[in-house]
C-alpha cells in the first residue's frame, strides 16, 4: 500500500514552506500539480528533483486511474496545488476518492492557508466560520449565495477574483444591512499585502478608488 500526500505549500512568501512539506517533496518520484511552472519554483526552491505531472480541473477524471496504478506498483505521490491547502476550491477531490477506494493511504501535510490567514487577521469572530469557496456569478445560485451570508451566524470566509470584488461588496450591501463588517485580505504574504476592514459601504467606496490587483479573500461578519 502506498500514499498519496497532499501537500500545502505557500500562498505568496516561499520561506513559509515547512520543514516536513520539504521532506515530501524530495522524497517523491512524481508530484501532482495544478501548474508545473509555477511549482517548479518550489522544488527548485526547496531541492526537489521529482517530476511535475499536471494535474487540474480539465484532466483529473482521465489522471485518476494512472496515479492509482503508480501507487498500485508502490510509487508514493505528491499533490500540490498553486497556493495554499490542495483540494480547497482547487482540483483533487476526485484524485482522492479514487485513491481511497484503492484502498490506498492519503496523509496531509499542513501549512499555509489563505481562509485562515484572512480570517485570523480580520479582526472579525473565528470561533465558528463557514467558507464558501468563489461565489455563483450570476442568476438565481449568486442570489442563493449572498442570502446565505446575509443570514448566516457565523464568519463567512470566500474567494473573489479582484476584477468582481467592486460588486461583489455591492451586491452584499444590498441584502445585509448597511453596518454589516467585513474585511478584505490581498496577496496574503505577499510584498504588497493588505487588510481593508470596514463596513461593506466602506471598503466597496475604497476599492471602487483603488482598483484591487492580486488575490482576494473576503471575510464577512455575522448580522
Amino acid at each position: 500500500m502506498a500514499t498519496l500526500y497532499l501537500v500545502s505549500t505557500p500562498i505568496g512568501n516561499l520561506d513559509d514552506v515547512s520543514a516536513r512539506a520539504t521532506e515530501t517533496l524530495r522524497s517523491v518520484r512524481r508530484i501532482l500539480a495544478e501548474d508545473t511552472r509555477r511549482t517548479r519554483i518550489l522544488t527548485d526552491r526547496v531541492g526537489a528533483d521529482a517530476t511535475l505531472v499536471s494535474l487540474h480541473a480539465h484532466n483529473e477524471r482521465e489522471r485518476s486511474e494512472a496515479i492509482v496504478a503508480w501507487l498500485d506498483a508502490g510509487e508514493d505521490l505528491a499533490l500540490v496545488t498553486d497556493a495554499g491547502t490542495p483540494l480547497v476550491s482547487d482540483p483533487g477531490g476526485r484524485v482522492v476518492s479514487s485513491v481511497l477506494d484503492a484502498g490506498h493511504d492519503v496523509v496531509p501535510i499542513p501549512g499555509p492557508s489563505a481562509v485562515l490567514a484572512a480570517l485570523v487577521a480580520s479582526g472579525l469572530p473565528a470561533e465558528r466560520f463557514t467558507f464558501l469557496g468563489f461565489p455563483a456569478r450570476k442568476g438565481r445560485e449568486r442570489e442563493r449565495d449572498l442570502e446565505r451570508i446575509a443570514s448566516a451566524p457565523e464568519t463567512t470566509i470566500l474567494f473573489e477574483s479582484p476584477h468582481r470584488l467592486v460588486r461583489l461588496l455591492e451586491d452584499l450591501g444590498a441584502v445585509c444591512e448597511s453596518e454589516r463588517r467585513v474585511a478584505v485580505a490581498r496577496e496574503v504574504t505577499k510584498l504588497h499585502e493588505e487588510f481593508i476592514r470596514g463596513t461593506l459601504a466602506e471598503v466597496a467606496a475604497y476599492y471602487e478608488r483603488r482598483p484591487p490587483k492580486g488575490e482576494v479573500t473576503v471575510v464577512v461578519g455575522a448580522p
